[in-house]
């Protein structure tokens, strides 16, 4: 039985102000990745609360908000076998410090927080978030 999946993907603004999108795309096509929806994006801040409302009692909560709202955004949906794991792992470490060589975060990570890239972490986040910016 297949396991095909879908998982949101975020270019974060520091990538977007790089131009990174289509080198970060072409990253996903080449570990398999179908993009089937995709749109360029500029949200409040009071957006990016709601996006990240599992994080809010985090210290890193504001920060977090006030940077994903910070510049236009590139959301994604992601498919193929396992997605979730799978954007995860090409992701790399939350960290870019700590990332794999070969992730997107450790070629274009530039710290813990202008990490270039979000994704979806379960299965449950997968559709809310995917809910989030794609509901028809």
């Amino acid at each position: 039985m297949s396991n095909t999946e879908q998982t949101l993907s975020i270019i974060k603004p520091d990538a977007v102000e790089r131009n990174l999108e289509n080198e970060i795309k072409e990253m996903f096509k080449n570990n398999g990745f179908s993009i089937l929806k995709e749109k360029k994006i500029k949200i409040e801040k009071s957006e990016a609360e709601k996006f990240y409302k599992v994080h809010e009692t985090k210290p890193f909560y504001n920060d977090l908000c006030e940077y994903l709202s910070s510049g236009p955004i590139v959301v994604m949906t992601l498919e193929k076998e396992n997605a979730i794991l799978g954007n995860r792992d090409l992701m790399g470490a939350t960290n870019p410090k700590d990332a794999k060589e070969g992730t997107i975060r450790k070629k274009y990570g530039i710290s813990i927080d202008k990490n270039s890239v979000h994704g979806s972490d379960s299965p449950e986040n997968a559709k809310i978030e995917i809910d989030f910016f794609f509901k028809d």
